[in-house]
C-alpha cells in the first residue's frame, strides 16, 4: 500500500514582523493562534510536515504587478510610511519583505504539491492578499499572493487551467481584476454584500475571454451553512466540472465564520471542514489533488485558531 503524502503547513516566525499598529485586528497574534493551536493537535501531528518558506522575487511578484505598484510599495516601506499610499493598508518596516515571503508560501507550496513531496497545503501566512489590484494595494494586503501564485503554476509548471476558490466575508477584488479578462482563470467567490469593498455583485462575470470564468455570490449578513456551502455543492462543482481546473488554489478566509468581528456571516467550523472537502474532491477529481489554500481573513483570535484546525483535519482526511 502507497504511503500517504502529508499535508504541508506553511509558515514562518518572520510573519509577526509586519506591524500594522496597535489595535489593529490583522495583527501577529493571528500567526500565532493558528500554528499555536495546530502544533496542538496530536491526532494531526502524524498527518502534517511544516515547511519554512521561500520570499518570493520581484520577477514573480510582476507576473500579477505592474512595475510601478511593486515599486510604490517599496518606497513607501522603505520611507517609513505607516500606510501604503495607494490604500488602507498599514505597513512599518519589515512589511515588505514579510510579503515577500507571504506570497513565497504559495509558490513553495505549488513545488510540493507538483513534486508529489506533499498531498496538499495550508500557507499560515499574513498579510493576506485577496484584496491586492494589479496596481493598487487595499484591504490590509501588499500583494496579491494567490494570483501570483496562480501565474507561477501557470509559467513554471505549466499548469494551464488554475481554479481560484474565495470563502473569506469580504470579495476578493483583486483577484477578480487580475483574471477578469483572462479566461485561464476560474475565479469562484462567496462573500458579505453589501460590505467591504463594495464590489461582486452577481453580474460581475467577466468580460472577453474571461466571460463566465468569475462568479460571484453574494449574500446578505447572517448567511450560513445553507447559501454558502450550498453555492460550493452546487455552482462551484458544476463549473469545475466544465473547466477541469490543473491547479485548485482557495482563499481561506476564515472572517466567514460566526462571531467574527469584520463578518456577520454564521458559518461554523463544521461548515468550514466540509468545504475543504468539497474543494479537494474537486482537485481530486480534475488534478490529481494539487490543492493549496492560503490564510487570509479571520480576526477572532479563538474562531481563526478552530476554523483553521477544521480547515487542516479536512485537508488531512482528504490527502
Amino acid at each position: 500500500m502507497e504511503s500517504k503524502l502529508p499535508t504541508a503547513i506553511l509558515s514562518s516566525v518572520q510573519y509577526i514582523k509586519h506591524d500594522p499598529g496597535l489595535g489593529h485586528p490583522e495583527k501577529p497574534a493571528r500567526i500565532e493562534a493558528v500554528m499555536q493551536r495546530l502544533r496542538n493537535q496530536e491526532n494531526l501531528k502524524p498527518f502534517l510536515d511544516y515547511v519554512e518558506p521561500r520570499p518570493a522575487t520581484e520577477a514573480d511578484l510582476l507576473r500579477v504587478h505592474t512595475p510601478v505598484y511593486c515599486q510604490t510599495v517599496r518606497r513607501d516601506v522603505q520611507s517609513g510610511a505607516r500606510d501604503l499610499s495607494t490604500g488602507d493598508t498599514a505597513i512599518s518596516e519589515d512589511s515588505y519583505h514579510v510579503a515577500l515571503l507571504a506570497t513565497g508560501a504559495a509558490l513553495t507550496a505549488i513545488d510540493l504539491v507538483v513534486s508529489k513531496k506533499a498531498s496538499n497545503a495550508f500557507c499560515v501566512v499574513r498579510p493576506p492578499g485577496h484584496h491586492a489590484s494589479p496596481n493598487r494595494g487595499m484591504g490590509f494586503c501588499l500583494f496579491n499572493s494567490i494570483a501570483i501564485a496562480a501565474r507561477y503554476g501557470q509559467a513554471v509548471h505549466k499548469l494551464g487551467k488554475v481554479l481560484i476558490a474565495d470563502w473569506d466575508v469580504h470579495h476578493g477584488n483583486g483577484t477578480q481584476d487580475t483574471f477578469y479578462e483572462d479566461g485561464s482563470v476560474l475565479f469562484f467567490d462567496t462573500h458579505q454584500h453589501p460590505w467591504y469593498p463594495g464590489t461582486g455583485e452577481a453580474g460581475e462575470n467577466g468580460s472577453g475571454k474571461g466571460l463566465n470564468c468569475i462568479i460571484n455570490n453574494p449574500f446578505p449578513a447572517g448567511a450560513g451553512s445553507k447559501e454558502i456551502v450550498g453555492a460550493f455543492e452546487t455552482k462551484l462543482v458544476k463549473a469545475a466540472q466544465k473547466f477541469k481546473p490543473d491547479l485548485v488554489l482557495l482563499s481561506a478566509g476564515f472572517d466567514s465564520r460566526a462571531g467574527d468581528p469584520l463578518g456577520h456571516f454564521k458559518l461554523s467550523d463544521e461548515d468550514f471542514a466540509r468545504l475543504t472537502e468539497i474543494m479537494s474532491a474537486i482537485a481530486k477529481e480534475h488534478c490529481e489533488g494539487r490543492l493549496v489554500s492560503l490564510l487570509e481573513g479571520g480576526y477572532s483570535l479563538e474562531g481563526l485558531a478552530n476554523a483553521a484546525v477544521a480547515h487542516v483535519g479536512a485537508l488531512t482526511r482528504h490527502s
